[in-house]
């Protein structure tokens, strides 16, 4: 079976709905990562087997063939548009790396974008019966508190400290190599310098239901962005004389209670590690998406990642979770983390509406290997 491998790993600022990004189409954001992408590694724009993307609120068609297109890429190459909702992002490197193993192609572009500042979304999907239960995802949220006993406190305190993480990273400039300039702004827009965030959160009022936990303070925002990745098999890799820094081992997606959506990433990384036979404690980075604090801490807890091991540079309730690109950013944020430090695995993981989970497993590529 061919091994597939990260070579790269780009992602353009987080912009809020209505901010730096809005004028922004989609297939704009992604032309200019795949232009980054390419020029970084020096392959040529007709040896790219096909381009993946996640999208779930956009303009509909195929939003990665128009990208491939927007960026010049020959009229050979395809290009493939997927929706997973807020796991596309993932699913479309998923599904690059599985292309890999099974010999169809050695060289794909995968990733996934999002413009909510341009969508013309008419309204929320449907993802269950009412028979079963169909929540809007606040709501989901809330249920996921409740049935596993998330307090308020324990909500805000995460989310506290993924601000008090970004806020670190972005003083540090610890990310600034996974970016590309597409506007005139050089950070997460989310992120104001001298922001109070600890106000922000205590002040915060339940937006869902009267008397719950989950805030605006401790969920994520609306959001604008895209990330993509370049993705060989090891063997092209090495052929085409490029770093590899990490290695696909493999992947799962569930299903779980539509009612508690957020949940998903703790059936789908206990799959994931039983079928690759790991414990927790031999993963040295997870990227959780913090689509709600709810569902992180609950999740955490059951799968007994330290919190010093989780979201190491902040997630989602600071920077943002632009749905469709959200799993993306996650392995942009792994490939980042994991090729600077001392590490084996790394796993990226999210809940998505409708009751799923998706986790991938990525272990750091040796040089002798």
């Amino acid at each position: 079976m061919n091994i597939p491998v990260v070579v790269n790993s780009k992602r353009t600022i987080i912009g809020k709905k209505g901010g730096v990004l809005k004028d922004i189409p989609p297939e704009q954001m992604v032309s200019k990562l795949i232009k980054a992408l390419l020029l970084n590694t020096g392959i040529k724009p007709e040896d790219v087997s096909d381009v993946i993307l996640g999208n779930v609120v956009g303009p509909g068609g195929n939003l990665a063939r128009l990208s491939a297109l927007t960026a010049g890429l020959p009229l050979v190459v395809p290009g493939l548009t997927v929706d997973r909702q807020c796991g596309s992002g993932l699913e479309a490197i998923n599904l690059a790396c599985r292309l890999i193993q099974a010999g169809a192609g050695e060289i794909y572009l995968a990733g996934g974008v999002e413009s909510t500042s341009l969508s013309t979304f008419p309204k929320r999907a449907r993802f269950s019966p009412d028979s079963i239960g169909d929540p809007d995802m606040g709501i989901g949220a809330e249920n996921v508190a409740e049935k596993y006993g998330v307090t308020r406190d324990e909500q805000d305190t995460f989310a506290a400290l993924s601000y008090e993480r970004a806020y670190d990273s972005l003083h540090k400039n610890r990310f600034v190599s996974e970016q590309i300039s597409i506007v005139p702004f050089d950070r997460d827009e989310a992120l104001k310098p001298g922001m109070n965030y600890q106000k922000l959160i205590q002040r915060a009022r339940p937006i869902f239901i009267e008397t719950g936990t989950v805030t605006a303070a401790n969920s994520c925002g609306l959001n604008d962005g895209a990330a993509l990745s370049l993705i060989l098999s090891e063997k092209k890799a090495k052929e085409l004389g490029l770093s590899i820094h990490l290695k696909f081992k493999d992947a799962v997606t569930v299903g779980v209670d539509p009612n508690t959506p957020g949940i998903g990433p703790v059936l789908a990384v206990k799959r994931l590690l039983l079928q690759s036979q790991l414990t927790m404690d031999e993963i040295d980075i997870v990227e959780l998406n913090e689509a709600f604090s709810a569902q992180v801490v609950a999740s955490a807890k059951a799968l007994q990642i330290p919190y010093e091991r989780l979201n190491k540079g902040g997630g989602a309730i600071a920077y943002g979770h632009p749905y469709g690109a959200s799993g993306a950013i996650l392995v942009t944020r792994l490939y980042s983390e994991m090729k600077s430090i001392q590490c084996r695995y790394g796993i990226a993981t999210i809940g998505i509406g409708g009751g799923l989970g998706i986790a991938t497993l990525f272990e750091k590529y040796k040089e002798e290997e």
